[in-house]
């Protein structure tokens, strides 16, 4: 289906395009249907959306808000991201991310500062500048391109596999909200709950069904499909738990503009017969 993409990234979080540009880019691809949804912030819709005035596209409200979740047999919490779009009273939403977004500047002090004993330097400066001087948008990928730039590692994923990823020594868990929590909240907002590219937190085939199933009995409204660059297996997979728990489907192409130039815009998986588009129920 072309024109909608409702998963996208600015420089708001760690896109590289201005929410302006992005919704440029969009124009020039034909997208009619934009969500700009950074990480645990609003902050760039409002630009997106004056910059859209006039223009054939519609800008969806929207955030990648970070979550957490946990099976009582392994008693692990498991990171998630839940996309929250159209929310037509944004206010209880907001006050959650602002208290995210305080997590999140802490997080990212405490990443440089471990990587300090392992690169025997201080990056905190150099990753705030990335951010112009705002502590909470920083994230992992800013941290990763600084490190690039200081040449301590050749790319942005080395920097990920030897130092801030799960189980490294300078990585820091992100302490955000429950999953039942940020459900509730994004309902309370009157907007829509969406699972993120739920194939892509390193889940087994278990543990993907088990979040789908969670993800549903806590009334979370759809869940993003897999790209197309996934195996067959895993969309037959994720489209089967779909209409299992009788769950809409989102799509977007989790663009963040050239530090992932593999990731296009407005480039998004096909509705299969069947499935309802959560985009439907917007208002």
């Amino acid at each position: 289906m072309h024109g909608i993409d409702l998963h996208t990234h600015s420089n708001i979080s760690d896109g590289t395009l201005s929410p302006e540009l992005l919704v440029s880019a969009a124009l020039e691809k034909g997208i009619h249907t934009l969500a700009l949804t950074d990480h645990d912030s609003m902050d760039g819709l409002i630009k997106a959306e004056q910059f859209a005035k006039n223009q054939p596209i519609r800008i969806i409200s929207g955030v990648e808000v970070s979550s957490q979740w946990s099976r009582p047999s392994t008693k692990k919490n498991y990171a998630v991201h839940i996309v929250a779009l159209n929310m037509q009273n944004p206010e209880p939403l907001e006050k959650v991310l602002a208290e995210q977004k305080c997590i999140r500047a802490e997080r990212g002090k405490q990443i440089c500062d471990l990587l300090i004993s392992c690169i025997g330097q201080d990056i905190y400066q150099d990753v705030l500048a990335k951010v112009e001087g705002i502590p909470d948008r920083i994230t992992r990928t800013h941290i990763a391109k600084t490190l690039v730039e200081k040449g301590i590692v050749s790319r942005a994923q080395q920097a990920f596999d030897k130092y801030i990823k799960e189980g490294k020594k300078a990585y820091v868990k992100f302490d955000g909200l429950g999953l039942e929590e940020t459900i509730k909240v994004i309902h309370e907002s009157q907007g829509f709950a969406v699972l993120a590219h739920p194939t892509r937190y390193g889940l087994s085939a278990t543990n993907i069904r088990y979040l789908i199933e969670l993800f549903a009995s806590y009334a979370g409204d759809a869940v993003e499909l897999p790209p197309s660059i996934e195996p067959l297996g895993t969309r037959q997979m994720v489209d089967r738990l779909i209409a299992q728990f009788d769950l809409k489907v989102s799509v977007g192409s989790d663009f963040h503009g050239d530090h992932m130039p593999w990731i296009k815009l407005g480039n998004i998986p096909v509705v299969k017969e069947g499935q309802i588009g959560i985009w439907e129920s917007f208002r």
